[in-house]
């Protein structure tokens, strides 16, 4: 346990053999369960989660572990429950996978740590900490929000994430969570069986798409940063496929938040500002490059071109309007570092995340 609370960590795996058994092995002794869940991969990392499992449970239990366990079968004493899906089904599904393991179990809080090796188990207690607290329900590290954390990530990986973490915010109403695809999480047991999880995507947008869910549940998130860590693994991500399908759902997220929010459960002309600000500025937009095409074909092109400078104005000052009364309604829903900070124990004496550690 850790400060009274029952701690869980999901390792999820799909082509990991050469790092999923280290993660297993380094996830901290305040853990009282670990979940890992091997999506159907090809290589060996079922054979790898199984016997490094095996081993773990025999020094924890002090005797050899019992059956292995399906994703409908009940929970046991196993301090790692190795889990394996029938068919590959997407990171999202493994998660969920072991959120409703982890609940159905009784976990308190429950973390996720993917199977690549990118995620440090010596700061695990940095991003559950907000939930064990209660100030968060959801909390997730950002390696955007210091220079210096970043300094391993690529100028690649950088501006897609940046571009990422813009159209998120749009999409998920939390304007002041950066990184969303920062997969090193923790959720509390209240908020996971409050979400309709059969509703969030099963593949990589899951991490984007599980945020506007919270959103709309009311949940509060907290940021937490953290450095980028990149070693040898290989991303299983196509890029192109990944970047046209996260688009994608982030446009019907947006849409559906908006709606659910904002029409449904109660009004917020934010959705009329956003409304307005679409159609005026993509339209004064378009109107500008007819203009400017009728001027080099030698035809007036200044008095639409004026309208359509008018128009655009006009979409863009709505659009501004829009995101300034949406960031204002989901406020309070953002746990900010320096809220957090403030208030969490000194490190040291009673309130060192190590002193406050008990292993049951």
């Amino acid at each position: 346990m850790y400060k009274n609370e029952r701690i869980g960590v999901v390792v999820t795996a799909y082509d990991e053999a050469a790092f999923v058994g280290r993660v297993i092995e380094t996830v901290p002794e305040y853990v009282d369960r670990i979940y890992a869940v091997d999506d159907r991969s090809p290589d060996e990392s079922w054979e790898v989660i199984r016997r490094v499992a095996e081993r773990m449970n025999r020094q924890h239990d002090g005797e050899a572990p019992g059956p292995e366990l399906t994703v409908a079968d009940g929970g046991d004493d196993r301090r790692v429950v190795p889990i394996r899906h029938e068919q590959n089904r997407g990171y999202g599904a493994a998660v969920k996978t072991g959120y409703r393991r982890a609940a159905a179990d009784g976990i308190d809080v429950v973390a996720v740590m993917n199977g690549d090796g990118q995620m440090d188990p010596d700061i695990l207690d940095r991003i559950i900490d907000p939930v064990v607290t209660g100030d968060a329900d959801y909390a997730k590290g950002n390696r955007l929000l210091n220079p210096e954390d970043r300094d391993d990530m690529s100028t690649f990986r950088f501006t897609g994430n940046a571009i990422l973490t813009a159209l998120s915010k749009f999409a998920t109403g939390y304007w002041s969570i950066g990184d969303p695809q920062n997969g090193y999480t923790a959720i509390s047991r209240d908020a996971i069986e409050a979400l309709e999880l059969e509703e969030i995507t099963d593949q990589y947008g899951f991490l984007n798409h599980i945020l506007t869910h919270l959103n709309v549940a009311g949940r509060r998130v907290a940021d937490v940063p953290m450095s980028a860590v990149y070693g040898d693994e290989e991303s299983s991500i196509r890029y192109t496929s990944f970047i046209n399908f996260v688009s994608r759902l982030l446009l019907r997220s947006f849409c559906w938040r908006l709606k659910t929010r904002y029409l449904v459960r109660s009004f917020n002309p934010a959705v009329v500002y956003y409304g307005a600000g679409a159609v005026g500025l993509l339209g004064g937009l378009v109107g500008l490059l007819g203009s400017a095409v009728r001027a080099i074909g030698g035809k007036d092109g200044f008095t639409g071109g004026v309208s359509s400078f008018v128009a655009a104005l006009i979409g863009l000052v709505s659009l501004c309007t829009a995101i300034r009364l949406d960031a204002a309604a989901n406020d309070e829903l953002t746990v900010s570092c320096a809220d957090w900070n403030d208030h969490r124990p000194p490190a040291g004496g009673d309130g060192d995340p190590a002193a406050d550690q008990s292993i049951e």
